[in-house]
């Protein structure tokens, strides 16, 4: 059985941006495993989206745009006792981004804090069907800043290593969830750090920014951050709008990805970069020389790119023609 498909599993939320006036904001849908979900579609590869959204407007509309995708939404959660989580995202000085907080909520807790294991399990026949043509699962570490989820994403780990499902991890550290967590009163920086770098160890593939991996490897090198993790992953560092670092099958290099004075909005642009790998490791294979790795890292580089060209994460997410219309351009 031919295995074509990818697992999502986090969080949905919204993204309330700052506009570059400082004078109000916008509201988009967003976070990373949504995002990747989201993008997956767009460049033709088939998605599950796992996650608990609040029964709220906000649930409704991140339903709405999943179906309008295609994204399978088997394993999602309603929550009537929790919010979709609202996260503001403002400006500094200079225009860049940072995460200031969390919209006031009616409940005690956001709906990405309360992923049940104990429903998930319930359609545990349909999980295990799944994983058999799944071929990654993708997840971030923000499930980890809440118990119940924490013990969920675990969970759905050891179940689709059973189906030797290769497991992707977007490392995505987000101080300000951990701050707000039911978790904050009694763990420091320290401790979450390290509680997710233990976590690393399930990762066949890790992305991460280049500042995460200073804070959590004190090393900038992939090949050497793949060492230091139980799995020897395959690593790729990004860093803005400068040459991807990656450490692939045991090769290792930078490529140049594409950049503009056109840049609009950072939002999302690591998660389409990471659907456009993905993508790229099932439609043309698992690369297995330099030139095929050259390849995916560019494809991925592209998708990440165009979704900087607007606002929103998922609003301006390229598609499959989009993208390879793209590549195109810079060939000829």
């Amino acid at each position: 059985m031919q295995k074509k498909k990818v697992i999502c599993v986090g969080e949905a939320l919204i993204d309330r941006i700052r506009n570059k006036s400082n004078q109000g904001f916008t509201d988009f849908l967003g976070g990373a495993p949504a995002n990747v979900a989201c993008a997956l579609r767009k460049l033709k590869i088939d998605s599950t989206f796992i996650g608990c959204l609040g029964n709220d407007d906000y649930g409704k509309k991140f339903i709405k745009q999943f179906n309008e995708l295609d994204v399978n939404l088997d394993f999602l959660q309603l929550n009537n006792d929790s919010s979709t989580r609202v996260v503001n995202v403002d400006r500094d000085q200079f225009g860049d981004r940072f995460f200031s907080g969390f919209g006031e909520s009616f409940h005690s807790c956001f709906a990405d804090e309360v992923l049940s294991k104990k429903l998930i399990e319930k359609e545990i026949l349909n999980l295990e069907k799944s994983f058999l043509v799944t071929e990654y699962l993708v997840t971030g570490t923000i499930l980890l800043s809440s118990p119940i989820s924490a013990e969920t994403i675990f969970f759905l780990i050891e179940q689709a290593k059973k189906f030797e499902v290769k497991i992707v991890i977007d490392l995505n550290w987000r101080e300000v969830f951990w701050d707000h967590s039911s978790f904050s009163s009694e763990i420091n920086k320290t401790v979450s750090v390290n509680l997710i770098k233990k976590f690393l160890n399930h990762a066949n593939v890790l992305k991460l920014a280049k500042e995460e991996a200073t804070l959590f490897f004190e090393d900038e090198n992939p090949s050497l951050i793949s060492q230091q993790l139980s799995n020897r992953p395959d690593v790729v560092i990004t860093d803005g709008k400068n040459p991807v670092s990656w450490y692939i099958n045991g090769l290792q290099g930078t490529t140049h990805t594409p950049t503009s004075q056109k840049i609009v909005d950072t939002t999302g642009a690591g998660d389409a970069f990471l659907a456009g790998l993905i993508s790229k490791l099932i439609s043309s294979g698992y690369p297995s020389n330099r030139l095929e790795i050259e390849d995916s890292i560019k494809y991925a580089g592209v998708c990440g790119f165009l979704t900087c060209l607007g606002e929103g994460a998922i609003e301006q997410q390229p598609n499959y023609g989009k993208v390879n219309k793209f590549l195109g351009s810079l060939i000829s």
